[in-house]
């Protein structure tokens, strides 16, 4: 018997099947029931979300013999024949490779011709955006106004590729990734029904590695359950695919927020000798840190952790912070950008993990707070060569940290006192509402930034940002980013129903000579004896 890929096994037959997309097959099924089917869609999203399986229940629905709710039989000649590949009436086309005019115009000529069994001749035509100029042209007036017994399908990844004359003549549907939660439930199902044994760690790993594809998911658990033993776990899962295993990632991660160069290249060393894949180690690094940041913000991780994976990323959210966390993913991400055009990419991973673990790279608010400590611990904090004299007393230092601080606490600028309103006085949960729906939008750096700010309306048309604790450049930069700012004022103009302005409000910022200043404090420091 001829062996059939999972994906293709298991490829859904009716709407219900389809995984995560119930806001688009509910709508499909309705217009079926009430016959009131379009004459073009469009489906859209990434890959392996169900929009190709979706086209092909839709094309055996609307010519289903005995439809029953909405959904095709799969019984009657025309979805048996449709199953087969053998109805005619039903064309299946990869623009990627038929994308020129001819291919369109022999569908254009095509059109006119009745379906000779189905009622409805349709066309899928996958990957559109594919179509070359002149095809797109071609396919315009037909797609406008074809003939009552022809249906157009089109699927694609990028529909921003699109023209937008082709857009506006199509029903589009949005397909969403695919929930792990959903794809782990899904894969279980198949697990079962082919004797698979699975962990529940295996299972939620492959649900988070296919990110949010299920043709993804179930190539991984074919390829993890074809060794002979019909038995997957993580460790497996990690082998095939080339992930490093955990002890390894948490290791790195470790080392770089202690500043230890030498354990960080000990462990890079020990990865790269075991031959693992450095875009797959900087990925797991950066989803790594993602975690812990997320945990820093919500208390809250992935289920692929186990008890004791959790503990060691509670430890680690102790000892750093939002910031220098979100600056280590920035600079992983340079960092795999640097590799991929680079002919030395071990030495050039290495490099970047040695300037990650730099000293020369602590924040400054991390230096000052380690420095505070080291005062009440009775560490003389000195001006170094610069004034080419001898470390002060412990009193003296600390009476000029206190100057130090007079100094910042002088330079700052407060936005005016009572010249804002607290936009909870708009709605009681009105700034919340929008903190929220960012943690639900799984945006962690934008999130991150904002969670201790509040809101403030200037005026009837400015939604004021007011940062009690100051604003540095690092966490200004992420908020001011164009698609941030722009993610902001829309839930601001949700939330107020009218269009909103955005302004960041700094409740604490320091001159720049204020801030020399206390960069220089503490570069060196005495330790008092006895």
């Amino acid at each position: 018997m001829e062996y059939t890929a999972l994906y293709r096994r298991f490829r859904p037959m009716t709407f219900d099947e389809i995984v995560g997309q119930n806001h688009i097959t509910t709508t499909l099924k309705n217009q079926v029931i009430a016959d009131r089917v379009g004459h073009a869609y469009l489906f859209t999203g990434c890959r392996g979300c169900g929009k190709t399986s979706s086209a092909k229940v839709l094309a055996r629905a609307i010519n289903c013999l005995n439809p029953k709710d909405g959904e095709p039989c799969n019984e009657c000649s025309v979805c048996k024949a449709a199953l087969e590949g053998s109805l005619t009436d039903i064309v299946e086309m990869d623009a990627a490779s038929n994308n020129s005019v001819d291919d369109i115009r022999a569908i254009r000529d095509e059109v006119n011709f009745l379906p000779t069994v189905a009622k409805y001749r349709v066309y899928i035509i996958d990957e559109v955006h594919m179509l070359s100029t002149g095809a797109f042209n071609a396919l315009l007036k037909t797609l406008e106004e074809p003939p009552k017994h022809v249906k157009f399908i089109l699927a694609t990844t990028e529909p921003q590729k699109l023209p937008a004359t082709i857009l506006s003549r199509c029903q589009r549907f949005d397909f969403k990734k695919i929930p792990d939660n959903e794809i782990a439930g899904n894969l279980e199902k198949i697990c079962k029904e082919c004797k698979i044994d699975y962990t529940e760690g295996a299972i939620n790993l492959i649900a988070e590695l296919s990110e949010g594809a299920m043709r993804d998911a179930l190539s991984i658990l074919e390829r993890c359950a074809q060794d002979g033993e019909n038995k997957i776990d993580e460790d497996k899962i990690k082998e095939l695919v080339g992930i490093p295993k955990i002890e390894y990632i948490y290791g790195i991660v470790q080392k770089i927020i202690e500043y230890d160069e030498e354990g960080a290249l000990k462990v890079t060393k020990e990865v790269i000798d075991e031959g693992k894949d450095l875009n797959n180690l900087l990925w797991e690094m950066v989803k790594y840190l993602r975690d812990i940041l997320l945990y820093l913000s919500t208390k809250e991780l992935s289920n692929i952790y186990s008890e004791q994976d959790l503990k060691k990323i509670e430890e680690l959210s102790t000892k750093t912070n939002n910031e220098r966390l979100l600056k280590m993913i920035y600079s992983l991400s340079e960092l795999e950008n640097d590799i991929k055009w680079s002919s030395q990419k071990n030495i050039v991973f290495q490099v970047g993990i040695l300037k990650l673990c730099s000293k020369e790279t602590m924040p400054l608010e991390e230096r000052i707070e380690k420095l505070e400590n080291a005062v009440k611990n009775g560490v003389v904090v000195s001006q170094g060569n610069k004034q080419g004299g001898m470390s002060n007393s412990t009193s003296g230092s600390s009476k000029q940290s206190t100057g130090s601080k007079q100094n910042v606490d002088k330079g700052a600028q407060n936005y005016g006192a009572g010249s804002a309103k607290t936009v909870s006085n708009k709605g009681a949960d009105f700034w919340q509402n929008i903190i929220e729906t960012l943690k639900e939008e799984r945006m962690p750096m934008l999130y991150s930034n904002l969670v201790n700010a509040r809101g403030v309306l200037i005026d009837d048309m400015t939604l004021g940002i007011e940062f009690p604790n100051g604003l540095n450049s690092f966490g200004r930069g992420v908020i001011e980013k164009p698609e941030n700012m722009a993610e902001l004022k829309r839930l601001a103009s949700l939330e107020c129903k009218k269009d909103m302005r955005i302004k960041l409000i700094d409740k604490k910022e320091i001159p720049k000579e204020s801030a020399e200043n206390a960069f220089d404090i503490g570069i060196d420091v005495n330790m008092i004896d006895g």
